[in-house]
């Protein structure tokens, strides 16, 4: 684990789930909403494209197993660009590396709704994953490094809550569309949206100032003309770290995509639910999964980051096999919903503070942007896994076998890794 310095995070501490945003000063909390801005746009331009999965099916008769391969492509870039992102951002700083993201992807999400056929279209959905990995990157650093350890976990928990605001966001935009359009350009208006977050850069601009420890670990880089290399975090007194966090990650996105990527063509398909009626569904369960965040925002400080993961991995594998195994009612899915987003984005919120916590402030960029895009790459396939078990097997049970293998090795590797909470960031480099 990295040089820094282990404290009780619970000293003087009031336990209550918004208890750092009372205690930021006004350029933290800009760079909070800041950053919560950018996650829930994120959020929003991810998941159009597995709202408009099914509508793109029926137009241009794709198969399942090529449809998934399209949003693991995704993924995969997302995790090259993650792991490049984070390196620059130890580099240039946090915030530049925002700004170039943010444009970056929105720029090709518009390019997507004139794709002319699904090849291009998987080429641009491809570059758009490049942007989108950077930006979480540095986003989760920047927060992670802007706020007291005390209230880490707690801080980019409720960051990261923006993922579910920006996908009910994208499942109301849908249902908006596909009211006063029609299918065959309803989802190219989907994606022109996407195009939207470019103007949060405006915000970042003017408001969200680079983090100090940051800056003084660029500074003393500079100076000591010391610079990592992006292979420094598979130096053997790390390995161990980069190793163990990378199938920590594996786990938690694979269950994740796993499940959600296919959840919309569920729904209509298997379900027999129209575009409306899912996204009833589909906001129910996105509710949810808002709540799960704040929850294991708390929890993560409450009671570590370990047992948070283990407590999710457990909990989303039973949810998931009985939405999708259980004979139960369309009605009584709907409840289901619920759960299942409660407990499919929970584990999250301890995510961006545990690989912080991981890593010194010099390789922090570095190590966070590859373990969880690494992570993020890998359970990118899970989605077209998923597309192509369904041809011989029911979609609904392709979705809970990959959802059960992932998180069972979520679990074994939240076993191995040690408890980071409370852990303050330092500009010590010594790992150990």
């Amino acid at each position: 684990m990295s040089g820094n310095v282990s404290v009780d995070a619970k000293v003087g501490d009031d336990g209550s789930l918004m208890a750092f945003f009372k205690d930021m000063n006004t350029p933290e909390r800009r760079t909070f909403w800041g950053c919560f801005a950018g996650w829930s746009l994120d959020g929003m331009d991810f998941m159009m494209y597995p709202l408009v999965l099914g509508t793109l099916i029926g137009l241009w008769g794709i198969e399942r197993d090529y449809a998934g391969f399209v949003a693991s492509l995704t993924i995969i870039t997302s995790a090259f660009g993650g792991w490049f992102g984070g390196y620059i951002a130890d580099r240039i700083g946090r915030v530049t590396v925002i700004k170039f993201s943010i444009l970056w992807f929105s720029f090709f999400s518009v390019l997507c709704a004139f794709a002319q056929d699904f090849t291009e279209l998987a080429i641009y959905r491809a570059m758009l994953g490049f942007g989108f990995g950077a930006e979480w990157s540095a986003g989760a650093i920047l927060i992670g490094e802007t706020v007291k350890a005390k209230y880490r976990g707690r801080a980019v928990g409720c960051v990261q809550s923006g993922w579910s605001i920006g996908w009910g966001a994208a499942a109301i935009i849908q249902v908006i569309v596909y009211t006063i359009a029609p299918e065959e350009y309803a989802w190219r208006l989907m994606f022109l949206v996407g195009g939207l977050p470019a103007f949060l850069v405006f915000y970042l601009r003017r408001y969200v100032p680079e983090p100090q420890i940051s800056k003084k670990a660029r500074e003393r880089m500079s100076q000591n003309r010391d610079y990592p290399s992006i292979f420094e975090i598979f130096k053997p007194k790390i390995l161990k770290t980069t190793l163990i966090a990378s199938l920590l990650t594996t786990g938690a996105t694979g269950g994740y995509f796993a499940v959600n990527t296919w959840l919309p063509t569920y729904l209509s398909n298997d379900r027999g639910l129209s575009v409306v009626q899912s996204a009833g569904f589909l906001v129910f369960l996105i509710f949810g999964s808002f709540l799960g965040f704040l929850f294991g925002a708390w929890f993560a400080d409450r009671f570590g980051r370990r047992k948070l993961f283990m407590f999710f991995a457990v909990s989303a594998s039973t949810v998931v096999v009985a939405y999708t195994q259980l004979p139960i009612s369309n009605q009584v899915m709907f409840f289901l919903g619920f759960p299942l987003g409660f407990v499919s984005t929970g584990h999250f919120s301890g995510m961006g503070p545990i690989l912080s916590e991981l890593y010194p402030t010099r390789l922090r960029g570095s190590g966070q942007g590859f373990t969880y895009n690494f992570g993020r790459g890998l359970g990118a396939f899970f989605p077209g896994l998923v597309g192509a078990l369904s041809l011989i097997l029911p979609l609904g049970t392709a979705m809970s076998i990959f959802a059960v293998l992932s998180y069972g090795l979520f679990f074994i590797a939240a076993f191995i890794l040690p408890e980071t909470s409370g852990t303050e960031l330092t500009l010590d480099e010594t790992t150990v």
